[in-house]
């Protein structure tokens, strides 16, 4: 199956890399390259990780990765990564189509 991230993912993963790269570039790098590569292991295991407690729809789950959650929709043909959100931060259910 095929991995496609959305544009809001894309940013929100920037986001969180800036923030983390402002102490530490390195890290920083690190968490990015590891954020994909999580993200990438869906291909082979598209249900990997929970349905996202908020949603209860059993297209949509979430695979953690740190302090992070990778929001994903399996779809016939390829996984959709939808956002990634920090745990702290309260979900936002418009950001699910």
């Amino acid at each position: 199956m095929r991995v496609v991230w959305s544009p809001l993912a894309v940013r929100r993963a920037g986001e969180a890399a800036t923030h983390i790269a402002q102490d530490n570039l390195v890290a920083a790098r690190r968490w990015v390259d590891g954020l994909f590569a999580a993200a990438a292991t869906l291909s082979r295991l598209p249900e990997r990780g929970r349905l996202v407690p908020e949603l209860r729809r059993i297209d949509v789950r979430e695979l953690l990765y740190g302090n992070y959650r990778i929001i994903s929709r399996v779809e016939a043909r390829r996984v959709a990564i939808l956002t990634v959100r920090h745990l702290r931060r309260r979900f936002d259910l418009a950001e699910i189509p």
